[in-house]
């Protein structure tokens, strides 16, 4: 069985989504980043990267989230648009991979973990965030899906991260992507988006931002960089 290795942060989330819509079996394998399960020399040799998610199939191991996700729609043939709009497939899946995962997530980073002074990275990330999003609502303005007129692996790659756009950008901020949002309440609404959310049932992570799961969380912060 396909072993799905995870936590509750956006990009396992999206690989579980795909999971669930698929309809194929899997063993989640909880990683508590924040105990440091990700350093661990097992999951190294899983995912040198120390990152989840990753997964396990048979003889084949795939990390990278939208690398998973491509490896399982191939795999499947489900949820990939058709020959026509395979280019914008390719193109809006590696958007989201090189743009709106990192700067979402070092928005957060800098707006809440990071020690002062920080003013230039939250403008910088914030400002990135930002421009990232306002580009995908605009895409959303005229296609009722980021890749066409169906519903396919870059929605997946989407809702992993527009479900915290509040977090990442601030309380108010879905009102200024009202197409974000239209498009985050189709996908929340499909049955197999409430089972990839009730993984969180599953397993108990470690809550607590205390200084070991910092140094678990942030290396660097334990090591000076010349």
């Amino acid at each position: 069985m396909l072993k799905f290795y995870y936590n509750l942060a956006p990009n396992p989330t999206k690989v579980a989504l795909c999971l669930e819509e698929m309809g194929l079996a899997y063993e989640p394998v909880p990683v508590d980043t924040r105990k440091g399960e990700q350093h661990a020399a097992a999951f190294l040799a899983i995912n040198p990267n120390a990152k989840v998610p990753a997964i396990v199939d048979g003889d084949q191991t795939v990390f990278d989230s939208n690398a998973i996700l491509l490896y399982l729609a191939e795999k499947t043939g489900q949820f990939l648009p058709g020959a026509a709009d395979r280019g914008q497939m390719l193109s809006w899946l590696m958007f989201i991979a090189s743009g709106i995962g990192p700067y979402s997530g070092q928005a957060v980073h800098f707006r809440n973990f990071a020690p002062e002074p920080k003013d230039y990275a939250v403008n910088r990330y914030t400002f990135e965030a930002q421009r990232h999003w306002g580009i995908v609502d605009a895409r959303l303005a005229t296609h009722e899906f980021m890749a066409g007129s169906s519903y396919s692996i870059v929605d997946m790659a989407l809702w992993g991260w527009s479900r915290l756009v509040p977090f990442v950008l601030g309380p108010d901020a879905m009102a200024g992507y009202p197409n974000v949002k239209r498009h985050l309440d189709l996908v929340s609404a499909r049955p197999a988006a409430a089972r990839a959310l009730a993984l969180k049932d599953k397993h108990a992570f470690k809550a607590d931002m205390d200084e070991a799961a910092r140094l678990a969380m942030f290396p660097h912060l334990g090591k000076k960089v010349a």
